[in-house]
């Protein structure tokens, strides 16, 4: 399978700066917002259902992560979904634990129905949500499965497979969303949108193993997986 250009795809995106609006959870908001920021990407969080649909509107893209939902940011969603302000944009939807709750499987669904939506799960939320979708509403997807080698699929063909990274990046929490919030940027400067998510893939692989190098341990990984994110320029990635 081809591999992302990493070098022109990092330099596209420090050049273009876009801002992703970024609904997502508690727990994540601060290492996604890092993550983003050193890649060279602006982020938002707003939240409030007065203020989400403007917010989107004048991003270049959006990401919506269920985990720790509440009240408020589902109210937030369904003025989004009712709302242009998503149209043309890339949309990645994480659905993180929707095999465990009943009120996030019904909003995944929904966001998973909107036109070119990328979904970032592991194997089990992506099958249960395959599951309670049936696999035609998952054609026109873009489906993205973390794990040990993580997978993204188009159009139910395999598109590529990425591997790599480090162990230490299940044990840092927020990371994989972090990765939703990234793939969503690459998407707003690459016309293929797999394309768009193996190469936010790859990036964070290869910045993994890199962190993992000089790290003691999860907590020093984290800080040294940031600066490998900001220090990225992509030449040795070429051969990596």
């Amino acid at each position: 399978m081809h591999r992302p250009d990493i070098s022109k795809a990092v330099a596209r995106l420090r050049a273009a700066a876009p801002r992703v609006q970024c609904l997502t959870n508690t727990v994540a908001q601060a290492i996604t917002a890092n993550a983003l920021h050193a890649l060279g990407v602006r982020a938002s969080m707003a939240t409030h259902a007065d203020e989400i649909v403007a917010m989107t509107a004048s991003a270049e893209a959006v990401l919506i992560n269920l985990g720790t939902i509440d009240a408020v940011r589902l109210a937030g969603i369904e003025r989004l979904l009712a709302s242009s302000a998503l149209d043309g944009k890339p949309l990645v939807l994480d659905p993180v634990f929707v095999p465990h709750s009943p009120v996030r499987m019904a909003a995944a669904t929904r966001i998973a129905q909107q036109p070119g939506v990328i979904i970032k799960g592991n194997a089990q939320e992506i099958d249960a949500l395959r599951a309670a979708m049936g696999p035609s509403s998952f054609h026109a997807a873009i489906l993205v499965t973390t794990g040990a080698i993580d997978r993204v699929e188009a159009q139910g063909r395999v598109h590529a497979e990425v591997s790599g990274g480090h162990p230490y990046m299940t044990k840092v929490t927020g990371l994989g969303c972090a990765l939703g919030a990234a793939i969503a940027a690459f998407a707003c400067v690459t016309a293929d949108p797999a394309a768009a998510a193996e190469t936010a893939l790859t990036v964070f692989a290869r910045a993994g193993e890199r962190a993992a190098a000089d790290s003691r341990g999860p907590g020093s990984f984290a800080v040294n997986f940031i600066d490998q994110l900001s220090i990225l320029n992509g030449r040795e990635d070429q051969t990596s």
